[in-house]
């Protein structure tokens, strides 16, 4: 072959014109033409999906669905509480104390702040044993009745309980709840102008004066005096009414003096 048939590799490019059929014609690339292939290289292959895996598919759908409603009911129930505790400060959930027999709802340890739940311990003792003196005291005025003392003690230690439970609860107890759980400072103020007062009826329950509780409808210490000199066992039962209603006197001086502290800011 002769060399002057060689292409000079110094020569400019031959120009081509893109809009030119013959261009278009060389430029372009020829077509693949697509083969299907199934599993293996094969064509004709297919895939059996086994009936149970439909079922559980199916059954796991539901279960999600489930899930999903029961998510959806407890966000419901959290908001309503939230929105309980933002009106009223206390959630209204089921009654769950006295465990044997809920009458009232009270759960210190998830409704009360953790620096706050000592003090409400301390108050709810308090409350506690103004329900004991109230109970024992019912409990001496019927061996005093039985043993001679009268009918009419009978039913005022029988009203003292069944009015004194229930309002010191409702009207200085629950409002401490309320303020120590939401910060209320009218919750507060209620509480320490009925606690003064629930101060000054353990100390006169406590001396029992006949004039104020007629008699011996009181544990006191003076009734106490007076039923021992007649009614040995009855009188016992009086000594030791008299000695819970000072332990709870004592008590309510201690609790007070803690929750002024708190409220005044050394918590």
């Amino acid at each position: 072959m002769s060399r002057f048939n060689d292409p000079n590799p110094f020569d400019e490019e031959e120009e081509v014109n893109p809009f030119s059929k013959g261009a278009a014609a060389a430029g372009r690339v020829p077509p693949v033409a697509s083969v299907p292939l199934g599993f293996g290289g094969k064509h004709d292959a297919t895939v059996d999906v086994p009936l149970d895996t439909m079922n559980d598919t199916k059954k796991k759908e539901k279960q999600l669905a489930a899930w999903e409603a029961d998510l959806k009911r407890r966000e419901q129930e959290i908001k309503r509480r939230e929105d309980a505790v933002a009106k009223t400060g206390v959630t209204p959930d089921n009654k769950n104390w006295p465990p044997f027999f809920p009458i009232i709802h009270h759960d210190i340890a998830n409704e009360i702040p953790v620096h706050a739940q000592r003090l409400q311990y301390l108050a709810f003792a308090s409350w506690l044993g103004i329900v004991l003196c109230l109970v024992f005291n019912v409990i001496s005025v019927t061996i005093c009745w039985i043993q001679g003392g009268g009918v009419k003690i009978f039913f005022l230690s029988t009203i003292y309980a069944l009015l004194g439970v229930p309002l010191s609860y409702l009207l200085w107890y629950r409002p401490l709840y309320q303020a120590m759980s939401t910060d209320s400072a009218l919750n507060f103020g209620c509480f320490f102008l009925v606690y003064l007062l629930h101060i000054a009826f353990c100390i006169i329950a406590a001396i029992a004066p006949p004039i104020v509780f007629h008699g011996q409808s009181f544990t006191g210490i003076l009734a106490a005096v007076d039923v021992i000199s007649s009614h040995v066992l009855a009188g016992i039962f009086y000594f030791v009414g008299f000695g819970l209603f000072c332990l709870e006197t004592l008590l309510s001086l201690w609790v007070l003096q803690k929750i002024y502290l708190y409220f005044r800011g050394n918590k």
